[in-house]
């Protein structure tokens, strides 16, 4: 058995797919129809030779009409033209065919996701044995996959990947191009799409047919009552539930010969019935592809229609390091830009994303004339991307001192609590004046009780500090007192921390959409998120009393440089420790007698 082998996957190759034996049926058989037909047509012209009616080769005289004939003739088939061929053309499918040739990614360029990768190659495995799956193990062929999973997950990059390795035509449409201003025009597309992609896989041992952003035409039906229901919509998913269930439906030649045999049927006694012909079943995988597999209609995702789900979810670190060092193969960087570095900044992010912040970083190489991205490129495309490019510092020196002091408390409260500072900055982005970002020293996908309080503390803390040392706070504390505010609700309404084990976040109340918008309506609970955030702000300002020197020495730092990566703001923050610390011991030494 010839097989690659690919990150703990396994695809098929060669004699045990059952679609390259398929076609080198087909090849063979086309050759031997061909050689028939021409020995056909050498005898016939050797026959008309040796009778002495040889061929005469020439153009055939056309018959000649007047002009008062021609002209309402010609009138007629232009007519007919410019009104049968939008109604023709609006029952197309509006699908490309793409071939092994034109796709050009493999399994092997899959990289970050070593589960989606498995279950997707189980199920290429499956179509390409089908004959083998089918016949000697006895199992059913699996017909449709849904890749379900949040934009930039690489549903249509896996889906591509597996028609380059299947070596089959694979049909690529997206929903939306089926809807037609015709009524019943998207149903015609639909039965062509599905009529082209039986016709293909029985030309050529099987075909994928692959149907992007799947919701556009397989939504949930709903009752005729309901004020959202878009016209059609039942009947578009009345439509995809027949013909995914329509493989295995015989072609226009065996239903005319079934026909004949069935007249012929009638003439004959019972034990000398003709047999009608059986069709083996066209071997073909729909795949589609949706942002939303909830708003699906039901009947879509039971066995034998769309009977496979496969998730694609944000990676984790590992598979974060794993599509970082596959992109940085093709980019260039010096040392300093490592995939572990990636993996620990870009939390969150979707490959798509991912490959977008290196090229955005290469955008920042190019700026400073550099022919490589270096990773202080890489936290710059980093901040430009999630909150704008950076602008200059208020021009006011009282503004700025506020500015600072505020970050520069962010920054020493997330170091406080165990978070690690990626970056403090003073410099204008967007609408923030500033800002400081900071994540998990380990990646973690839940968040205790105790974790959510420091990120309270963290957010109270600018508010804090411009107390202490400035008298008073300002408008700039507004964000961080409405993301304080929806954590201590996300506390007491989700995780059951204000006195009461009920679930806010399950309720359904009228005018209250969100969870904030409950807990505030509810008095007890309002009262129990005030306590939380009130607990929160001490916390803060004990720590930043506390750390008075460390405070001062960054924000200093931040009015000087403007910004300031995580390494060099825990070196300030180290240096200042040991500064108090050295000042401690010597007022302790000097107080001795």
């Amino acid at each position: 058995m010839e097989l690659d082998r690919l990150g703990g996957t396994t695809v098929l190759r060669g004699s045990d797919v059952d679609a390259n034996a398929f076609r080198e049926r087909s090849r063979r058989r086309r050759f031997l129809r061909l050689a028939v037909l021409l020995a056909s047509v050498a005898v016939w012209l050797w026959t008309r030779n040796i009778a002495g009616d040889p061929v005469r080769w020439g153009i055939p005289t056309l018959p000649s009409l007047p002009a008062d004939v021609m002209m309402p003739l010609l009138l007629t088939a232009l007519l007919a033209v410019v009104i049968g061929a939008p109604l023709v053309a609006s029952g197309r499918s509006p699908h490309v065919v793409l071939r092994p040739s034109d796709v050009g990614v493999r399994m092997a360029d899959v990289v970050g996701a070593p589960s989606t990768t498995r279950q997707a190659v189980d199920t290429l495995n499956l179509f390409l044995a089908h004959r083998t799956f089918t016949e000697v193990l006895g199992g059913n062929p699996r017909r449709g996959v849904l890749f379900e999973g949040p934009p930039g997950t690489g549903k249509t990059y896996l889906a591509k990947a597996m028609a380059g390795e299947a070596g089959v035509p694979f049909l690529y449409v997206s929903a939306s191009s089926f809807q037609s201003m015709y009524y019943g025009s998207t149903n015609r597309k639909i039965r062509t799409f599905f009529r082209d992609l039986r016709r293909a896989a029985r030309r050529e041992g099987g075909a994928i047919g692959f149907i992007e952003e799947f919701d556009a035409i397989g939504s949930a039906r709903a009752s005729m009552g309901s004020g959202n229901v878009r016209e059609g919509v039942a009947g578009i998913v009345n439509e995809l539930l027949v013909q995914m269930q329509s493989f295995d439906l015989p072609t226009g030649r065996t239903a005319f010969i079934g026909k004949v045999i069935d007249r012929l049927n009638l003439w004959m006694p019972p034990h000398r019935q003709i047999p009608r012909p059986v069709d083996t079943p066209a071997n073909v995988l729909v795949v589609a592809a949706t942002n939303r597999a909830s708003d699906l209609d039901p009947a879509l995702l039971r066995p034998g229609r769309f009977d496979r789900l496969i998730h694609f979810g944000l990676p984790a670190r590992e598979d974060r390091r794993a599509i970082s060092q596959y992109y940085l193969s093709r980019k260039a960087h010096d040392a300093t830009v490592t995939d572990d570095g990636l993996a620990e900044v870009t939390s969150g992010y979707s490959p798509v994303r991912i490959e977008r912040l290196l090229d955005e970083a290469l955008v920042c190489a190019l700026r400073h004339r550099r022919s490589a991205m270096t990773w202080a490129d890489v936290l710059e495309a980093r901040l430009s991307l999630e909150l704008g490019e950076s602008g200059v510092s208020s021009p006011d020196l009282a503004e700025r001192r506020r500015v600072a002091m505020h970050e520069a408390a962010h920054a020493v409260l997330a170091e406080h609590v165990g978070r690690r500072v990626t970056v403090a900055s003073i410099l204008r982005r967007s609408d923030a004046l500033g800002l400081v970002a900071h994540v998990d020293v380990t990646e973690r996908s839940l968040t205790t009780a105790s974790e959510a309080r420091a990120l309270m503390e963290i957010a109270l803390a600018g508010l804090v500090a411009e107390e202490l040392e400035l008298g008073e706070a300002s408008s700039g504390a507004a964000g961080d007192l409405a993301a304080a505010t929806t954590i201590a609700a996300q506390l007491v309404g989700a995780m059951g921390l204000g006195g009461s084990r009920l679930s806010m976040e399950a309720a359904i109340m009228p005018g209250a959409g969100n969870l904030v918008a409950k807990v505030l309506a509810h008095d007890p609970s309002r009262e129990a998120a005030e306590k939380l955030i009130s607990q929160a702000e001490a916390a803060a300002r004990e720590t930043l009393v506390a750390n008075r020197h460390a405070l001062m020495a960054l924000s200093t730092a931040l009015l000087e440089h403007d910004e300031l990566d995580g390494d060099t703001v825990r070196q300030i923050l180290s240096e200042a420790s040991a500064a108090a610390r050295g000042a401690l011991i010597a007022g302790t030494q000097a107080e001795e007698p």
